[in-house]
């Protein structure tokens, strides 16, 4: 998945090479967003209506509403690669990381937008109402009418095959990694030792909770969802905003880093090419763009109009990664944390994004790393519950429905090794898993491109002319 790309007539820095799937998401986003006319922009405003349920019909198929797959999708991308991964991605790449975690972000709601429209169109429905949908789906069904069947298949079945190697990934033991270091490391600033001499108990505990919620499927994951995102969310965005108005005299410099550190050419060998591998790598990890997995959960919302939910799923990219990822990333700078030859080097060079972001947040106040922690097992657990069933998703497809059982054991059984694998180990793995979705996805989707602007295209019209509206017996808004 790497390669070294030569930059002018040189290879890259050492350390430094552009991984092949950077190229492949960030020139996905540049096109989706080409050829959907920047819905990611116009269709901004929209997007918020519909997540209200402006435009809901509670008679239409499906298994939840259109906030609840938004929910579901987001809890599975906000979380601990929005606080540990973008402490590693400014770590690593320096300040100038955000800046192209942002655009990347704003880029990649086309991209979503793309896939999870795609998702609701070759989703199917069980009599029971049970949905089945995502790329496993549009891959195989969607080539298949453009007589690349063949192709179809075979895209579908590697997808599926690594689509569950990322909830165990990224998805399952990167999560509980990252939330047991940001705990333990707080326990032991309050000399207690117990989880660092017994970290399987949190492996344990985990798993227990989230076998809780799984078992229930979608609607129980959809309904659990709901309740913790906002409260997840609004909690680390309002402490986030009380650190950088406690150290707004350091905002100015921190904005002046980023933007500066974004077109860096320190080095002769492509220091500004580092920076952005860094940090659009990190923001395709956290948002997902790209990768199909969020067309999964939207595909299961009620709807008879796949374009809505495409609509709804674009706010997904500016909301995890404009907002939560660069809220994290402007904390990490104004308290200077990510020095790697500061104090917390230590943390800088394994890898632990989670205590390094703990100790941005006690430069601000004392127990406001208990706050973050709390945060961090409210992502990493919203998380493992949508990774779950994006993994289980892709089982069934391959081995079928009977067999979920076994899917729901095994990614438990992941759950538990999360609490004693090495953070670094667990990093690489998750990358390698999550982001090969994206060769089969972007290809697939870049294919059937056509028909998502044909659909787009109708869909806007009647959009409007105020015909969605008066479709759904309500006034246009």
């Amino acid at each position: 998945m790497v390669f070294a790309c030569p930059v002018c007539g040189e290879e890259v820095a050492t350390g430094v090479s552009v991984p092949l799937v950077v190229l492949w998401l960030f020139g996905g986003a540049i096109f989706f967003t080409l050829r959907m006319g920047f819905i990611n922009i116009r269709g901004f405003w929209h997007a918020i209506c519909v997540t209200k349920g402006d435009y809901d019909d509670p008679e239409h198929e499906g298994e939840v509403s259109h906030f609840q797959a938004l929910a579901s999708a987001l809890s599975a991308t906000v979380g601990l690669g929005n606080i540990a991964g973008v402490a590693i991605a400014i770590s690593w790449g320096g300040p100038g990381a955000i800046f192209w975690l942002i655009v990347a972000g704003l880029l990649g709601m086309s991209t979503k937008f793309a896939e999870c429209t795609l998702g609701q169109i070759y989703r199917k429905v069980d009599p029971d109402g049970t949905v089945s949908g995502g790329p496993m789906h549009y891959l195989r069904d969607g080539l298949a009418t453009l007589k690349l069947k063949p192709l179809g298949v075979v895209l579908a079945t590697l997808f599926a095959v690594v689509c569950m190697g990322g909830s165990f990934g990224g998805g399952c033991v990167f999560q509980v990694g990252q939330a047991l270091e940001a705990l333990r490391a707080e326990l032991l600033q309050h000399d207690v030792a117990f989880l660092d001499e017994h970290p399987w108990v949190f492996g344990m505990v985990m798993a227990v909770l989230v076998g809780i919620v799984i078992i229930g499927g979608i609607r129980r994951i959809a309904a659990t969802a709901e309740k913790i995102v906002p409260l997840m969310c609004g909690l680390y965005v309002v402490a986030c905003l009380y650190i950088l108005v406690a150290n707004y005299r350091e905002l100015p410099a921190a904005l002046v880093a980023i933007v500066e550190g974004a077109f860096s050419l320190q080095s002769v060998y492509g220091g500004c090419l580092g920076v952005m591998v860094m940090g659009i790598r990190r923001a395709a990890f956290s948002n997902e763009a790209g990768l199909g997995s969020a067309s999964i959960a939207h595909a299961a919302a009620k709807t008879d109009e796949p374009v809505s939910e495409g609509i709804v799923a674009l706010l997904e990219p500016f909301i995890d990664t404009v907002v939560v990822c660069t809220m994290t990333g402007l904390v990490i700078v104004v308290t200077g944390v990510y020095d790697p030859e500061g104090p917390f080097a230590e943390f800088v060079e394994s890898g632990k994004g989670a205590p390094l972001t703990a100790e941005a947040f006690r430069s601000a106040m004392s127990w406001f790393p208990w706050v973050l922690t709390v945060a961090i097992c409210l992502f990493a657990y919203s998380t493992l519950i949508s990774w779950s069933y994006y993994g289980e998703r892709c089982w069934s497809h391959l081995f079928g429905r009977r067999t979920s059982l076994v899917y729901r054991l095994i990614f438990l059984g992941f759950v538990f090794l999360g609490s004693i694998i090495t953070a670094r180990n667990i990093i690489d793995f998750s990358d390698l898993m999550i982001l090969s979705m994206a060769f089969p996805n972007i290809l697939g989707v870049a294919l059937l491109s056509g028909q998502i602007r044909r659909r787009l295209d109708d869909y806007w019209h009647h959009y409007k002319t105020g015909q969605l509206a008066r479709k759904r017996g309500k006034r246009r808004r």
